[in-house]
Formats: C-alpha cells, structure tokens, sequence
C-alpha cells in the first residue's frame, strides 16, 4: 500500500538526507517542510493534508479549532518567516527605539509658565477677594462748596472711638469705655506726591468754624453761623461728610479719599503682624487709656499699641504729644505692613489684609490701589523720605487750639503745589 498522498511514488523521493537514504547531502531547505513558531501555521493547499499549528515548540492537531478562532497564516499581509513573534529565538530583534534623553530646557519651560500661572491666578484672586471686603460707606459727593483740587493725593486718616463689634470683656481689656455712638480720636492728611510725602496731624481739639452743610442722611441744608465747636464735634454732629466739609471749609485743602479704623480693627492689625516694633523716649504711665510704658525700643501689641496712641492725660502738651505719638506709630505700622515678612506670607499677609478691610471705612472711589499707595507713603515717612508735623498753632482760646492762619495758607500752598513743605508744625 502507498503510504505517500495522491499523485506521489517512491521514485519522487530521489536521494534523500534522512532514513533510509544514500545521499550524503541534507535535502534542499526548498523542499523541507517549515515549522513556524507561533499561533500561525502554513497554508492548505488542494490535495494538502491538515498540518498540525506547533505553538511555542507544542504540536496541535486540532485543526478544527484553528479554524474556528480565526486561524491566520500571515501570507496575505507578505509575512514571512522569522520574523516579529515574541519567542527572542534566533532571528528576533528588538524593535522599540531608545528612550529619548529628558529635554530639561521644555521641562523648566513648563514648570516657569506653570509657576507664574498660579501665581497671576492667586493675585487676581486676592485682589478681587480684598476689594470685595472694603466697606466703601462714605459719600464724598455729598460735600458741598469744594476747593479746587491740586497735584498729589490727599488721604483724610481718621482714628474713631468707635466699640462696635466689641464684648463687654473687649472693651474692658482695651480700657476703652462704653460711651454709645463714635467720636474721632485722631485725625492725618496724607499728602502723597512726587516731592515727598507728608503727614500732618489734625489735634481733635483744633477750633474751627462749623460751615453750611448738607445733612448726610437727611438731605437737609444747615446753613453756617459762624459758630466755631472743636473739630472732632464735626465728626460727632453728622459724620465723615460734615468732617470734611468743615476741613476743606478752614483750610482750603480738597480731600481725595477717606480712611477711617475703629479701636477694635486698629488693635486687630497691630496683633495680625505679630506687633509693631518702636521706640519711646520717655517712660509714662495713663490710668484712663492703661498705658504703663518704660522708655527704650520695645515691640507693642495690640492692647499696648492702642493705649500708646490714646494717652494724652500723661503729657503736658496733652493733644498734641498724642498726635505726634500716633503718627510715630501708624508710620512704624505701615512700614510692619509693607515688609516682604509679611506682604509675602500668606499667613501673615491674609490674617492682616482681613483684620484690617473688616474693619476699615473708606470713600465710594477708595480702590486698592489707592490703599496700597497710602500705606506705602506712610512707610516713607517712617523711613524719612517724608515730612510729619501737626498743623501749625498760635495759641489757644477757651480750651481750643487755635490754628496758625499764615502758617496754614503756606502749608496748603506748598501741598497744592506738590512742593517740598517748609512750614513748620505745632
């Protein structure tokens, strides 16, 4: 019986490398049959047997089965031999390109523009958040008769005695009473311009003549008398827009903008920056604002910083040593302010930022910019790039300070002007 396939005989055999050949030479590679590694096996032909899918060396005679999950010999794709597979057998190669080097100069690139995206999204987050938190409750265009304006800026500061807000126990550790309403206890203007800035002192007791006004609330005209009250009475009869009626009226100097901060925020700041570092010349001691104060450089909190800006019991110059002590320390409180240690510190800077925009009361046109520009001038006269002086007196009249008329018209002049001021305070 022929045990070869349709068609062949012993005479195709011929000289064959193997058992039962003479042939000295293996048989030619184009006759032997291939053996593929892989899930692949070679095509049937007509009148081909079945050949059997070897897979990783392990024969398969399951023909059916190679059928059924899509059996593939490669030949339609040009695959051929000895190629791809995932055997690493003789032949195979590795075809995934090297790793390229890090590109350091895309990666710092990134990490800049990265870096300076957080930082514009977290300044334009905090500006908007801080301009959000300025109470802007003071209506300028309400004053009526305005002087002209001038070069510079000019900033009306006010201190008020205000306790709103404060506990019965606040008000006790800050010796500050429990009068009802707010009256002013100290009074600045700022001049900020390009000769030197300027920070002139407003003693609270300062005789001034009460002009006509317009009621801030009421809408209402008062006409002038002529009658003359102390300045801070201003401020008690109907508020900040009557306060700067009355100064612009007696000096002929037009305020820009309004600040204003009340006991509790003044004291709140003082503790946000971690105190206020300062100097005091002489020791004194005040049983009404509780200042108890030895001489030498020395850090103040809040408690002790408002006690140093209130006393005025303790000095024989009364009013106008408090005037020249709280300038001395707003200075010094604007130069803590603006220090890299805290503008840079977030938990410096936002405790600081918050304990002072919840408590300060400014003008419908104060923006941030305009704030910021303040305390900076402030700092400068700290520094000594500015000028500080109380408004100019000639003496006094029924318990009132009188101002230096002359003196006043020179020092308006010069402040209108943007010039370096030359006249000197009381």
């Amino acid at each position: 019986m022929n045990d070869w396939p349709e068609g062949w005989s012993d005479r195709d055999r011929g000289n064959r490398y193997g058992s039962g050949s003479a042939g000295a030479e293996p048989e030619s590679a184009r006759v032997m049959r291939q053996v593929r590694r892989g899930p692949t096996a070679p095509p049937q032909g007509a009148g081909v047997p079945p050949q059997p899918s070897y897979v990783n060396g392990q024969g398969s005679g399951d023909y059916t089965n190679a059928q059924q999950t899509g059996y593939d010999s490669g030949y339609s794709s040009g695959q051929v031999y000895g190629g791809g597979g995932d055997s690493g057998g003789p032949g195979d190669f590795d075809a995934r390109a090297p790793r390229p080097a890090p590109n350091w100069r895309r990666r710092i690139k990134w990490t800049a523009i990265s870096l300076v995206t957080v930082l514009v999204v977290t300044t334009v987050g905090t500006y908007f958040w801080a301009d959000g938190k300025l109470k802007r409750e003071v209506d300028l265009s309400k004053v009526i008769d305005r002087p002209e304006g001038g070069d510079g800026t000019n900033y009306l500061i006010v201190g008020s005695d205000s306790r709103e807000g404060m506990s019965a126990e606040e008000k006790k550790k800050l010796h500050t009473g429990s009068a009802e309403g707010k009256r002013t206890d100290s009074m600045m203007i700022l001049h900020v311009g390009s000769n030197g800035d300027t920070l002139v002192s407003l003693p609270r007791d300062s005789d001034v003549e009460l002009p006509t006004f317009v009621g801030s609330e009421s809408g209402k005209t008062f006409k002038g008398t002529g009658r003359h009250v102390k300045l801070n009475a201003a401020y008690a009869t109907d508020g900040p827009e009557l306060l700067v009626r009355t100064i612009e009226f007696n000096t002929g100097l037009r305020i820009d903008h309004y600040v204003e901060i009340g006991f509790a925020g003044f004291a709140s700041i003082v503790d946000a920056v971690g105190g206020v570092e300062i100097t005091i010349d002489k020791a004194f001691k005040d049983k009404y604002s509780g200042a108890d104060f030895q001489a030498g450089k020395q850090k103040l909190n809040g408690e002790e910083a408002l006690a140093f800006v209130r006393t005025r019991h303790a000095f024989a110059a009364s009013d106008l040593q408090r005037t020249k002590n709280q300038q001395k320390f707003l200075a010094a409180l604007a130069h803590e302010v603006a220090t890299p240690g805290t503008v840079l510190n977030p938990f410096k800077l936002y405790p600081t930022l918050s304990a002072g925009l919840d408590t300060l009361i400014v003008d419908k046109d104060m923006g941030l910019y305009d704030l910021g520009s303040m305390f900076f001038a402030m700092k400068g006269v700290n520094g000594g790039d500015g000028t500080s002086l109380n408004m100019p007196i000639s003496g006094s009249s029924g318990g009132n300070l009188v101002w230096d008329k002359a003196k006043v018209k020179q020092l308006v002049n010069e402040l209108n002007n943007d010039e370096k001021v030359t006249v000197s305070g009381g």
